[in-house]
C-alpha cells in the first residue's frame, strides 16, 4: 500500500516542483559563488566560504542555506496535505473503507512523508556535489578540524549530512501528519506545520527560556555539520536523532488515535 501511495505522492507537479527547487539551490550557489568569488573566510553562511576551495562544500553549503526554511516548507506541505488532502478532495472515506483499515493507511501516508523527506536532502546534496564538481577543484578534502580526509571520504559525510537532515525531517513530518487528520482543509495543515517552525526557532533563539532548547524541534537541526569534522563528534547528532524519534512517536500516536476515531463524511 505504502508504494502506491509513494508513486502517487512523487507523481504529483507540486511535489516534482518542491524537489526541483530544493535541486536548484545548490546550483544556483555554486554559480554565484563561481562568478564572484565567494565570501572572506568566516563570512556567509557555513562552509560557503570553503566552496572555492573543494567542490564537496557545495552540498553542505546548500543544506545549511535550505535547513532552515526552504526544506521544512516542502516537508510541511506534504505532510499537511497527506490526510487532508484526501479529505478535501472527497476520496478520504473511499481509503478508510478498504480493507486495509485506517491505521494501515496512516502507516502509509506516514512512511511516504518520511520518504520525501529523506529524498528531498539527498536531492540537495547530489545536486550540489555534481555542481560543485563541475565548477570547483574537487580532492583531498580539509575537514573543519583542519585534519585531510580523501574526496570519497568527505563525499560519504555530504551523503550521510543528506541523511541526518532528511532524519532532522521526521518530527515535523509526524506533526504534519497529526495536524493533516484535524482538519479537511490541506493549507491548514501546512500553515500550522510551518508555524510550529517558525515558533520552535524563535524560542531557540531566545536565551531566556534556554531550559527548553534541548526539548525544541529545531534545536540540533544544524548538527549535521559537525560531520564536517575529524574526529566526528556524534552527540548532537544523536540527540537530535532521539529527539527526533520522540516527536514521531507523540505525534505517531496522536495521528493514529485520531484517524482511528474519526468521522468520515466526505
Amino acid at each position: 500500500m505504502w508504494l502506491v501511495e509513494a508513486r502517487t505522492t512523487f507523481a504529483r507537479a507540486r511535489v516534482r516542483a518542491l524537489l526541483l527547487v530544493l535541486s536548484a539551490v545548490p546550483v544556483f550557489i555554486a554559480l554565484v559563488v563561481f562568478l564572484s568569488g565567494g565570501p572572506a573566510a568566516g563570512e556567509g553562511p557555513s562552509f560557503l566560504d570553503r566552496v572555492l576551495h573543494n567542490g564537496v562544500f557545495t552540498a553542505l553549503a546548500a543544506l545549511t542555506v535550505t535547513m532552515p526554511f526552504f526544506i521544512p516548507l516542502s516537508v510541511a506541505v506534504v505532510a499537511g496535505d497527506s490526510i487532508a488532502g484526501e479529505a478535501s478532495l472527497g476520496t478520504l472515506r473511499y481509503l478508510v473503507a478498504r480493507p486495509a483499515g485506517r491505521a494501515r493507511l496512516l502507516w502509509a501516508k506516514a512512511v511516504t512523508v518520511a520518504l520525501f523527506c529523506l529524498v528531498a536532502a539527498i536531492s540537495v546534496v547530489v545536486v550540489g556535489l555534481i555542481a560543485g564538481v563541475a565548477f570547483f577543484s574537487h580532492g583531498q578534502v580539509v575537514t573543519l578540524s583542519g585534519t585531510t580526509v580523501s574526496f570519497m571520504d568527505g563525499v560519504g559525510r555530504s551523503l550521510l549530512a543528506g541523511l541526518v537532515v532528511g532524519a532532522s525531517m521526521f518530527g515535523l513530518a509526524s506533526l504534519g501528519v497529526f495536524v493533516s487528520t484535524m482538519t479537511d482543509v490541506p493549507m491548514a495543515a501546512m500553515a500550522v506545520t510551518i508555524g510550529a517552525v517558525v515558533v520552535s526557532a524563535i524560542l531557540d533563539s531566545i536565551s531566556q527560556v534556554s531550559f527548553m532548547h534541548p526539548w525544541l524541534l529545531t534545536n540540533y537541526w544544524t548538527a549535521f555539520a559537525d560531520l564536517a569534522r575529524d574526529p566526528v563528534p556524534w552527540h548532537n547528532i544523536w540527540k537530535d536523532l532521539v529527539l527526533q524519534a520522540g516527536y514521531c512517536a507523540v505525534f505517531g500516536a496522536a495521528a493514529w488515535a485520531r484517524i482511528t476515531t474519526r468521522d468520515v463524511l466526505t
